[in-house]
């Protein structure tokens, strides 16, 4: 398993996921194709806020099942938490804010938000 290290644009933010990144979704829901993220879903309990914490600003919207969570210093969206379709606490990480990674070789599944 690999350890992966993120933040938001300033520093403020800081997290490591732990996992595989196999690929990424990108939704068309109204903030998703706002914001551009692109979506690596990894068990709560394989995600660690580093820094940050306390200052986290959170938006929900729709159903209010994520807490879209983001820097409030710089505005960027770092990820999600919610559950799955079985009940099981989730993190969406935006891989955007992922260090080391190489964006162009990660698969990308386009999701129909809208449909819902």
């Amino acid at each position: 398993m690999t350890t992966y290290t993120g933040s938001c644009h300033c520093g403020a933010v800081r997290f490591q996921a732990d996992g595989e990144l196999r690929g990424a979704m990108a939704c068309n829901c109204s903030l998703c194709q706002r914001r551009g993220s692109l979506l690596w879903f990894v068990p709560a309990d394989n995600f660690r806020v580093l820094e940050g914490r306390d200052s986290l600003a959170s938006y929900t919207f729709h159903k209010h099942v994520m807490k879209h969570r983001f820097c409030p210093v710089c505005g960027i969206h770092t990820f999600c938490q919610g559950v799955d379709a079985r009940g099981n606490a989730m993190v969406a990480v935006n891989i955007r804010c992922l260090e080391g990674i190489n964006l162009g070789k990660v698969p990308i599944k386009h999701f129909d938000g809208r449909a819902l």
